[in-house]
């Protein structure tokens, strides 16, 4: 529950105001001048603030002031015994919630301390949902011990406090986004928008809507203003994911962005202003695109003027450990599983298998291995026999391509207790495609 502060030097009313208000469950203290609330203050985590505006040698309104500067997430309520409009006027312009007259609105304290109360209560949930938020996002939270990765994080923290354009280089599951949302939330931009975009999910005349936005009457369907993403951006960054993508007369718009700050919606003669940071990623070779004249080499450049290349999962092997246990702790919790050790073996087929979807394709195997476990530890019979067949020695017969997709196959059948449309679903394979192997492997 909160904890009001008032602040009255008429004791026996601060008193009567103390006893209703520890009634309703609030926890009271109490301060008879200034230079007792301001001890108070110190002392306790104080929510609301009860004050009157006649106090001795100063004025609850100018005291109200100057605790709203040094504690701004306190509201302050004013009381006076003489209420004016402009003493009210000048309450609410110093921040105050509210300013009331005792005796005519004695039956609104308590609704407006209830009231002050939920909204300062409402604010300290959203800082807290935003530490986790950051908390999630921030660089201590990329998961990995390699060295070609903490290189990356480096450079990714010493560019972070600057403005300059960021190019991130990796293949498709290496965590670009992610890297992208760590250095915004390490920027000096941390407390505006974070706004992702994927290039290569649209069309060249959605895309150019999604980033510019347009003007009503610009095309058939525009029926009024709409703010594209660099506009939403604006005081933030904007992640542009596959830039490579980009149609290249696309290009040109983002380049007078980068140059000048300045937007055009489709179907307007008038630039808007913007201030926006860009971070774009690709897997593509620009370099190679801008000799097939697919990319322009003014943009590259001007994306490019700090690049970091993001290690594949099969160049940090000994990282793959340590994500295969936080995603299996991930889906545990998510799939209200028990609790899951990870096998020997099965870890030793992770870190052989070449992992070409990346961090991504590790998750979702994770995530089936959890699904598929009966027991209490991750093995060997809950990975696919692509991995088995492929992360293990040719020479060993145990783990022949057959051999292994019919253990696989009966583990499935017995983890659906023999349903085979289930079990085709979780193969991702035709329900026909798995009847003609139950015959095959005489299963």
């Amino acid at each position: 529950m909160s904890t009001i502060l008032i602040i009255d030097d008429e004791e026996k009313l601060r008193k009567l105001l103390a006893r209703i208000i520890t009634l309703e469950g609030f926890e009271v203290i109490q301060a008879q001048d200034a230079k007792t609330a301001w001890k108070r203050l110190e002392q306790a985590d104080v929510d609301v603030v009860l004050c009157d505006v006649k106090l001795p040698n100063t004025s609850g309104i100018e005291l109200s002031k100057k605790i709203k500067e040094q504690y701004p997430a306190i509201e302050v309520i004013l009381l006076t015994a003489y209420g004016n409009i402009p003493d009210s006027v000048q309450a609410i312009k110093n921040g105050a919630f509210d300013y009331i007259t005792k005796g005519d609105d004695n039956n609104k304290i308590l609704p407006l301390v209830y009231r002050a109360s939920e909204k300062v209560q409402l604010a300290k949930r959203l800082l807290q949902l935003e530490k986790q938020v950051g908390k999630k996002y921030s660089f201590d939270n990329i998961i990995g011990h390699s060295i070609n990765l903490k290189q990356a994080i480096e450079l990714a923290k010493k560019v972070a406090h600057t403005d300059v354009p960021v190019l991130l280089l990796g293949e498709t599951g290496t965590g670009k986004e992610v890297f992208a949302q760590a250095i915004h939330l390490e920027s000096k931009r941390r407390n505006e928008h974070f706004v992702a975009l994927n290039c290569a999910a649209f069309s060249k005349d959605l895309l150019e809507s999604e980033l510019f936005g347009y003007k009503a009457g610009a095309f058939t369907g525009a029926l009024k203003d709409k703010k594209g993403l660099l506009e939403e951006a604006h005081k933030g960054t904007l992640f542009l994911d596959e830039m490579g993508e980009m149609p290249i007369d696309l290009q040109a718009k983002v380049l007078r962005v980068l140059e000048n700050g300045e937007v055009l919606k489709l179907g307007d003669v008038t630039p808007v202003k913007v201030d926006v940071r860009i971070i774009a990623a690709t897997n593509r070779n620009l370099q190679e695109a801008i000799e097939k004249e697919q990319f322009r080499s003014d943009l590259y450049y001007r994306i490019a003027g700090f690049t970091i290349h993001l290690p594949s999962l099969r160049d940090r092997k000994q990282d793959i450990s340590l994500l295969a246990q936080h995603f299996a702790q991930l889906f545990i919790v998510k799939l209200n599983r028990g609790i899951l050790k990870l096998g020997t073996d099965y870890i030793k087929a992770l870190e052989n298998y070449h992992w070409k979807g990346n961090i991504r394709e590790l998750k979702n195997v994770i995530e089936r291995s959890v699904i598929l476990t009966d027991g209490d530890q991750l093995g060997l019979e809950s990975l696919p026999t692509d991995i088995l067949y492929l992360s293990s020695p040719q020479k060993n017969a145990s783990f022949a391509m057959q051999e292994v997709e019919k253990q696989h196959i009966q583990k499935v059948l017995k983890h659906t207790n023999g349903n085979k449309a289930e079990a085709a679903r979780l193969l991702e394979i035709g329900i026909a495609t798995l009847y003609r192997k139950i015959e095959e492997y005489n299963i």
